[in-house]
């Protein structure tokens, strides 16, 4: 699937966060949504970009976002993720990658010259009404937040 575009309404969906919790879109409906999806708990990059979110989490909160990350690993990954890093927002298991294939952020990567599906690094902002407002596909991991800030004034 062909990643989606900024003015396009956000794909609902439901999945269950680091406890086993359901979270779904709707959760957020009324508020601003940084919805990341990284490829895998504990490596470097992912660690990177999710420190940087914590790190600047009170701002964004203040600015009105909320924060959700997804990617394929389960729940206890996340759990160990989250506690070794103190991550102050929820984590999706989308270990079925649902989630990951409605927003296009499952798909062909290339490494070595060699062609495997993967976890493509993307951030979605999506506006109080469920609209996309801005699409990262070129995330920069370790000042991802001035990145998100600098194109949403």
């Amino acid at each position: 699937m062909a990643l989606l575009n900024e003015g396009d309404k956000a794909p609902v969906f439901s999945g269950l966060n680091q406890n086993g919790e359901p979270i779904t879109l709707e959760q957020f409906k009324g508020k601003k949504l940084i919805l990341y999806f990284y490829p895998k708990d504990s490596t470097p990059g992912c660690t990177a970009e999710s420190c940087n979110l914590r790190d600047n989490y009170n701002d964004l909160l203040g600015k009105g976002y909320e924060v959700v990350g997804i990617s394929p690993d389960g729940e206890k990954s996340h759990q160990n993720f989250i506690k070794k890093h103190e991550l102050p927002f929820q984590l999706i298991a989308d270990t079925e990658k649902e989630i990951l294939n409605a927003y296009g952020a499952w798909g062909l990567k290339k490494m070595y010259g060699k062609e495997y599906e993967g976890v493509l690094r993307t951030t979605y902002v999506i506006g109080e009404d469920g609209i996309i407002l801005k699409v990262f596909n070129k995330v920069k991991t370790k000042d991802h937040v001035d990145q998100i800030l600098k194109e949403m004034e």
